[in-house]
């Protein structure tokens, strides 16, 4: 008997990548070949650049320091605020720049979704996103690949807009043409007090300003992963605790009208969690990060959960990545940012990217 408190147990294992002193990250991803790619929506922090690769322990601009200096939040040519950064099945990565500093009403050439040759490290397609499709509250926040899927592949691409319409973007790789899909789809939106109370760290989790007045968090359609065979597209909002999904061939034949699509959509049940990201492996299992309880879980193919990981280090867990044998994940302790906790940056920094070994590879859908 030792004589001290019991404490909170952690499953699984977590190995420390890298440490981040600098502007707090939120997406990574990971090239076949093993090469670290990082991003830094412009939230406030000082980012010296929005996308980034982990070399030698260091981060560096990618695909170089001019790509990332934009010349205005509408620059069709520069990144200007990337969300998430995905290497699809052909060992491209894809950069998905919001074009939204600081949540800010987008302008055309904002919005995109950039393509970089990792063989050269050149941008090789960029596809902008017409004002039907990206509205001016869009916030473009993750995205998911089937190259199978036309000419050249088709992406999938949440819209989470904290204050207008939520839905999923769906765009023909071959033309760059993109549609809405479920716009404004109960499934897609925000759940509401005093539906949901989501707490932190023993702190209810609500926008907070300096006078104490709150508000909910209205973040919708967030987190998002393709089935290991891909017909089901998973989604969720992040302000809620059910996910859902949606057959991927209603989502990319024009042929169906919205009614049709919304038909497909299939209730997947309580995560138990409120989740940031989704993720699958080629074994066919999905993964919900839960940032109330510093955890990973994973639903089984045969429907039974298990948690993958529970660490109290891993303090909002954002975006996932499968590579190799393992799933890596950053920590960024986002609900310690000041605007939920009254003016004050309460996080702590170093900020982590961790890996916990899954013994299953990536969905490669080509």
């Amino acid at each position: 008997m030792s004589g001290q408190p019991a404490t909170h147990e952690t499953l699984g294992g977590l190995e420390v990548v890298h440490l981040f002193t600098g502007a707090m990250p939120t997406g990574v991803t990971v090239s076949h070949g093993g090469r670290v790619f990082v991003c830094y929506p412009k939230w406030g922090d000082d980012v010296g650049f929005t996308v980034g690769e982990i070399r030698d322990g260091e981060e560096v601009a990618f695909p170089s320091q001019e790509l990332n200096d934009n010349r205005s939040d509408a620059d069709p040519e520069r990144l200007v605020s990337v969300q998430s950064v995905v290497v699809d099945p052909a060992d491209r990565l894809w950069a998905l720049d919001t074009g939204s500093p600081m949540f800010q009403p987008t302008e055309h050439g904002g919005p995109k979704l950039v393509c970089v040759d990792l063989t050269r490290d050149e941008v090789v397609q960029t596809i902008l996103f017409p004002t039907r499709v990206a509205l001016p509250t869009t916030y473009l926040n993750d995205v998911r690949f089937d190259l199978r899927r036309g000419e050249a592949g088709t992406a999938f691409i949440t819209d989470s807009s904290d204050q207008g319409p939520n839905g999923i973007i769906v765009v023909d790789l071959a033309t760059g043409e993109s549609w809405r899909r479920l716009h404004e789809h109960p499934s897609t939106k925000a759940v509401q007090p005093p539906d949901l109370r989501m707490v932190v760290e023993g702190q209810e989790f609500v926008e907070r300003a300096e006078d104490g007045t709150t508000s909910p968090i209205c973040m919708g359609a967030d987190g998002i992963a393709i089935s290991a065979d891909g017909e089901r597209l998973f989604y969720c909002p992040m302000a809620g605790r059910r996910w859902y999904s949606v057959s991927v061939d209603a989502l990319v034949d024009r042929a169906q009208d919205d009614d049709a699509v919304a038909a497909t959509v299939r209730d997947e049940g309580d995560k138990g969690c409120v989740s940031d990201g989704l993720e699958t492996d080629d074994a066919g299992r999905l993964y919900v990060t839960d940032g109330e309880h510093d955890a990973i879980h994973r639903r089984l193919p045969d429907g039974s959960w298990e948690t993958a990981v529970s660490d109290p280090r891993l303090l909002w867990p954002d975006t996932m990545s499968v590579a190799d044998g393992f799933l890596y994940v950053t920590a960024n302790q986002l609900y310690r940012q000041d605007k939920y906790r009254a003016g004050r940056d309460e996080r702590r920094k170093p900020y982590v990217l961790f890996r916990t070994p899954i013994d299953a590879g990536p969905v490669r859908l080509r």
